[in-house]
Formats: structure tokens, sequence, C-alpha cells
């Protein structure tokens, strides 16, 4: 015998419904020497904001408001990573430096051409990451001078997944710093002035 099931009841969609996007939550405060999963937004928990390589700067720099993030993840046609674009490439000398040497108009400029190319990010392997502390990701993250670190998983076949990021504002935060100030040397200092106060 087949039960039956009773329909719900459906509504309308009202206009200008949104939808819910994963929220990872990482603790609000971190040691040096807590293990450095803790300060990593794991991509199997939160959506990256991702962006085509073909995307005007300025789009892209609007979508970064929009989400509130700092970097995008670069995406060729297949979806593989084709590089990274951060904040800092779009508001920093990169734009300008574009335009003396090519021309043009600041509406021009796409994302490939500020972006740091997949051929120049290097990563960390989750193995690795999961047995670290918070100290060993902020030391590799000034030893690059970058302000965003990748990190990959490595399947059977050997191809790799990015499958998390840090964020050294995210991390300098974590740890209690004031960040007021998204220049790299300066978050770097924010971090030693907590490490120094104890």
């Amino acid at each position: 015998m087949i039960k039956e099931y009773k329909p719900l009841h459906s509504f309308p969609l009202k206009t200008g419904s949104s939808f819910v996007r994963p929220v990872q939550a990482l603790p609000e405060h971190v040691k040096l020497s807590d293990p450095a999963i803790s300060v990593m937004t794991d991509l199997n928990k939160v959506s990256v904001v991702a962006v085509r390589a073909k995307t005007s700067m300025d789009k892209a720099n609007a979508k970064m408001i929009r989400y509130g993030v700092r970097l995008l993840l670069v995406l060729d046609d297949n979806d593989q990573v084709a590089g990274l674009l951060t904040a800092t490439d779009v508001l920093g000398e990169k734009p300008m430096r574009y335009l003396q040497n090519m021309g043009g108009t600041h509406a021009d400029i796409m994302v490939r051409d500020i972006m740091t190319t997949q051929r120049e990010l290097e990563a960390l392997r989750i193995e690795d990451v999961r047995n670290a502390q918070v100290g060993q990701i902020v030391a590799s993250l000034k030893k690059s001078h970058r302000q965003h670190a990748l990190v990959v998983a490595e399947g059977a076949d050997g191809k790799q997944a990015v499958c998390g990021l840090f964020s050294i504002t995210q991390i300098a935060r974590q740890l209690g710093a004031q960040v007021q100030n998204f220049e790299l040397a300066h978050t770097f200092a924010e971090i030693e002035a907590v490490i120094a106060r104890g």
C-alpha cells in the first residue's frame, strides 16, 4: 500500500528576494600558537567570490564591494584558476601603470590586465596547514610579501584544487590588531604591536 503524502502549501516568491550564502564562523580571538585552520577561510564551507579575466576592472571592484571581500579568484573559460585580483591591484599603482603603457581610459582596464596570474601564484598545501600554527601563516605571508595565501588540496591524479584562503587583515583582526590601513607593511606592524603587548 502506497502512503498518501499531503503537498505543502506554496507561496509566490516576493520581488527582491535574496538567497542564503554559506557563512563560516571563525573564532573572534586567536593566538599565534593556535591552529592555522582557525584563521583559514575554508572553501568547503564558504563560497569563493570569483570573476572572469575578461571582466572590466570597475565591475570586479563593484563585486568586491558588494560581497565585502578584498580578493576575487579569477577564472578562465573552463572554470580553472587564471589568477587573483585583490583590492590592492584595483586601488594601487597597477591601473595607472597599465594606462601609461597601453593608453586608453580607466573604463578600458580588464581584470586580466592587472591581476596576479596563475603563473605568479604560490600555494600552501592543506596537509601542511592542518599541522601548522597561526604564527607560521603570518611568517609565510610576511616572507612572500603578500596579503593573501591560497591553500590547495591535491587529488590522486596530481591536480590541485584551491580549498582555502588566508588573509593577513583577517588574521590581524582575529589576533586583536586594529587594522585601519590595508597597506601590507602597516598590517604586519599592527600584528607585531599586538605580539609585543603580549
